[in-house]
């Protein structure tokens, strides 16, 4: 085994580990209350699966009909804009000054959604290119939801055993990501370099930045609520995105395309929260909300 095939290896496990684990912290953290009772309002969600699902979606195909980019960085793009639900977003709407309830429940109905949603909409996106969706729902289902589902139960059975489990996957999942991104970065460093200045990169912006605008826009009056309703549309799960990419498309330049898109999406989306964040105070957070990483 050469050393690239080794710090190949070592990437891809440790962007395994991440996934599973950031599953199970969150999971350990949350309970079927936290998730169902920001969820009552039926008109909200429909936006949010719209906004979600078929706007973003149909943001990411238009983009990869009018930019010309190569054919591993549309479907990086695809899979991006099929992919939502992000861990991350109750930190930034922590940072918003957002809805810390809504955030959480949004944010593990788009997971679930997503993991239904891509086999079946992915193959209709990504014409030409063979895909096959039992391979993707499988490996959602078996590296995302149950982990989840896992992380759910341990905390149903003892909130001390929850709070125990949540620490160690975050600090597990932490260390993950952080191997991955390093092993990535040093694999793909000179694809990366060639994204800065590139139509990949002003495409990804003008995704990041629509995908943002949609959510504001359907997020209603209420500035907290509208708050999380454009950073959660805005910020793709990348967790979903690189368990499909890994698995369906290894070797190609989409997982450091994904990556890329990882890294400017805080990059823009951090000041956004910020930003929004100054112009409202705090809202009270919801009874036994979970602490973000």
């Amino acid at each position: 085994m050469t050393l690239e095939e080794l710090i190949g290896a070592i990437a891809g496990l440790s962007g395994l580990l991440f996934v599973v684990t950031s599953m199970l912290g969150m999971g350990a953290s949350l309970t079927m209350a936290m998730i169902l009772q920001p969820l009552k309002n039926g008109k909200l969600v429909i936006l949010a699966l719209v906004a979600n699902f078929i706007l973003v979606p149909a943001l990411a195909y238009a983009i990869t009909l009018v930019f010309p980019l190569a054919d591993d960085l549309k479907i990086g793009l695809i899979v991006l804009g099929c992919a939502a639900g992000a861990p991350f977003l109750p930190k930034l709407a922590q940072n918003a000054k957002g809805s810390l309830g809504f955030s959480v429940g949004l944010m593990v109905l788009l997971m679930v959604v997503t993991i239904a949603y891509m086999p079946i909409v992915m193959p209709l996106l990504l014409q030409g290119v063979s895909v096959n969706p039992w391979d993707i729902a499988k490996s959602l289902i078996v590296l995302m939801l149950v982990p989840l589902a896992i992380g759910l139960l341990i905390r149903s059975h003892s909130v001390e055993d929850g709070d125990h489990w949540k620490a160690l996957m975050n600090k597990t999942s932490s260390i993950g990501l952080l191997v991955m991104m390093v092993g990535s970065l040093a694999l793909n460093i000179s694809n990366i370099i060639d994204f800065i200045g590139s139509w990949g990169l002003l495409a990804l912006v003008v995704f990041l930045v629509g995908s943002l605008l949609i959510g504001v826009l359907l997020g209603g009056r209420n500035p907290g609520i509208r708050a999380v309703m454009g950073l959660g549309t805005a910020q793709r799960n990348i967790s979903a995105a690189i368990v499909v990419v890994t698995q369906n498309f290894a070797g190609a330049d989409t997982l450091p395309f994904t990556l890329v898109a990882a890294i400017l999406g805080l990059l823009i989306l951090m000041p956004a929260a910020k930003r929004m964040g100054g112009k409202q105070e705090a809202p009270a957070a919801p009874t036994g909300a979970p602490q973000t990483p």
